[in-house]
């Protein structure tokens, strides 16, 4: 009889431990999903102070120490006995006299190996520096230029020889008339070359060239040599003249 009320007990005991067991672990799982819930939802309620501690930057560094104060410049007042480019009487006696000797002045050379007769001091080997003195050197001769530019006025004046431009029959049938302009190049000896129209009635052009080629001038001299000379020469045409 003791044995089956301590079994039929013991039963009853394993059947309610197991489900308050169950009862228990569920009520403890609601109770932590609500503490776990209720900050999410009343976020006043959470440590704001605490937070704003995490999400601050820290500070900026120290700025680095100053320099030291440079070392102050010391002034050395330097006594003169010259004031206003004026010497002025000394204020005390020295103790010690100073006899400033000068360097002798080297003996002036007379002249150098190589000079020439009558140079003056100073003069350098093989040189003429300063001159000499009463000389009578004839000046150095200038190259004359190969080529020079003159006025077709001082070109005409030297005109040799030539024959007159022959008047075109077709420019005289249209009654065309003036001056043809042309550029030439006087040579050394007096002859065209280069010749070629720059104005003028382009039908008269041929003509005018024609009778220049075979002008002659005499030669331009220039310094005692004969240069080449650029210039324009100017042929009329008119119908009075033929």
């Amino acid at each position: 009889m003791f044995e089956d009320s301590l079994v039929e007990s013991s039963g009853r005991l394993r059947t309610k431990r197991g489900l308050t067991t169950f009862l228990s672990f569920g009520f403890q799982m609601l109770l932590l999903g609500i503490m776990v819930l209720i900050p999410l939802i009343y976020t006043e309620a959470l440590p704001k102070q605490q937070l704003m501690t995490f999400l601050v930057a820290p500070p900026p560094p120290p700025p680095p120490p100053p320099p030291p104060p440079a070392a102050p410049v010391k002034v050395v007042k330097v006594q003169t006995e010259i004031v206003n480019n004026q010497l002025r009487a000394p204020t005390k006696i020295p103790k010690e006299i100073k006899i400033v000797k000068e360097d002798e002045q080297p003996p002036q050379m007379a002249g150098v190996a190589g000079g020439v007769p009558g140079g003056v001091a100073g003069g350098t080997m093989g040189g003429v520096l300063g001159g000499i003195v009463g000389s009578s050197l004839p000046p150095p001769k200038v190259a004359a230029p190969q080529r020079v530019r003159v006025s077709s006025g001082v070109v005409a004046g030297n005109k040799i020889s030539g024959p007159n431009p022959t008047y075109p029959a077709i420019a005289k049938t249209a009654r065309i008339q003036g001056q043809v302009v042309l550029q030439a190049t006087i040579s050394k000896a007096g002859t065209i070359e280069n010749l070629h129209a720059v104005s003028g009635p382009p039908m008269l052009y041929q003509s005018a060239i024609d009778a220049v080629r075979q002008w002659r001038y005499k030669p331009y001299i220039l310094n005692g040599e004969a240069v080449e000379v650029e210039t324009t020469i100017q042929v009329n045409f008119t119908l009075s003249g033929g």
